[in-house]
């Protein structure tokens, strides 16, 4: 039993799909889980509470109150290991990107303390609506879980995209969610991220636009499994903080980046190279304000060390390093390139010709190489999924 000992809240939103819910409660149980339902006001029209009450062995729970009785909705949230929701409807999905809580489905979302994943279910149209989407994306910067949806007969009468999975098929997520919780538990991981501030005077720098959200998603992911984490993070414009399993060592330069990794490198399993580092600095940072006076500027800019590329040279068997590349052309070539030439073991390839894959997004579309050759290439997912798939390669090679 793969879920033994486990504690599951099954929410349910009011969806057609909410038929499959029955089997998937009991899919859970079958499998050890400990089984709660909550469902929405409009679920109660697809099926009844009567029939998960029975197979889960407890009360479902409704409604936020029923007459003079609250319903526990804080205690549910810290109760579980984690929260599904199968089907989650747009209605819901709206409702957890922005906050609104009208329904204890709601209630139980907003106060859980656990990982949350969903199963979306609506028709293709809803599906591929741009406020779906920038939902979707919303949700997943928030580190929800999404279970792809399937392509299928709808509803509606229409077959494409926007079915809701199958129950084994949730199943089998769930089960590898909570196989894979504790299997970085004993390794160190170093990751670099975000973009580095080149000084120029004391107001102007040499930089670039990373946001640094896929490094932190690989560190906050890493951490969930058990790693240790060192998170060498640069200048991103906002503050994120340490937290138990995960130390964050804010820099500004490139040469601060270096230092630190190179004092963090011989401790560590892993390392991961996702930072944005400035290829160039000035030769000379002016110790004042450059005031405006010519119609040119001239910078004089020599190279910045290759952070990757030298503790590559140094790197210890049993040691994973992991490089990105961002790409405009050739990309395979000269990820390939940079594969052999700075000894790492995956490169993730990033291409500026993917819309929605650039800087500052919350989604990411990936293209993972080993020495083998290309071992993933990814749809555009949220950036915490790809996080999962890079660790996932990564893990392998051990």
């Amino acid at each position: 039993m793969k879920l033994q000992g486990r504690k599951i809240v099954l929410g349910i939103s009011g969806s057609i799909a909410a038929y499959k819910s029955a089997n998937l409660c009991r899919l859970f149980i079958k499998n050890g889980a400990e089984v709660r339902v909550i469902m929405t006001p409009s679920a109660l029209d697809f099926i009844s509470p009567l029939t998960l009450a029975t197979l889960s062995n407890h009360e479902v729970v409704h409604s936020i109150h029923e007459g003079q009785s609250w319903s526990g909705h804080v205690e549910l949230g810290l109760w579980a290991d984690l929260f599904v929701i199968a089907p989650a409807t747009a209605n819901t999905i709206a409702h957890f990107t922005h906050g609104i809580c009208s329904s204890i489905l709601d209630a139980v979302y907003l106060s859980a303390k656990c990982p949350v994943c969903i199963a979306p279910a609506m028709d293709l149209d809803m599906w591929a609506h741009l406020t779906t989407k920038a939902n979707m994306e919303k949700l997943g910067s928030y580190g929800v879980q999404v279970i792809p949806v399937e392509h299928g007969f709808l509803a509606s009468g229409l077959t494409g995209d926007g079915r809701m999975a199958e129950p084994e098929h949730i199943l089998d997520f769930v089960i590898r969610y909570f196989e894979k919780k504790q299997d970085l538990k004993g390794k160190k991981v170093m990751i670099t991220a975000g973009p580095t501030h080149e000084k120029i005077d004391p107001v102007r720098f040499i930089g670039n636009s990373s946001s640094g959200k896929m490094g932190i998603a690989i560190a906050v992911q890493a951490q969930k499994r058990g790693a240790e984490v060192e998170l060498v993070l640069g200048p991103i414009g906002r503050k994120f903080n340490s937290y138990p399993g995960l130390t964050v060592h804010n820099v500004i330069s490139a040469d601060e980046m270096y230092e630190t990794c190179r004092s963090l490198y011989p401790t560590v399993d892993i390392a991961i190279f996702s930072a944005a580092v400035a290829d160039y600095k000035p030769s000379h940072a002016e110790e004042f304000k450059i005031k405006k006076a010519d119609q040119t500027l001239n910078l004089h800019l020599v190279k910045n060390v290759d952070i990757a590329l030298e503790l590559g040279s140094v790197k210890k068997a049993g040691q994973l390093n992991i490089g990105f590349a961002l790409e405009t052309n050739n990309e395979l070539e000269n990820a390939r390139e940079k594969l052999t030439g700075k000894n790492f073991d995956l490169v993730v390839l990033n291409s500026t010709k993917d819309k929605g894959a650039t800087f500052g997004s919350d989604n990411n579309k990936v293209t993972i190489l080993g020495k083998n050759d290309i071992l993933v290439q990814s749809e555009l997912l949220p950036k915490t999924t790809i996080a999962d798939i890079i660790l996932d390669e990564t893990i392998n090679l051990f």
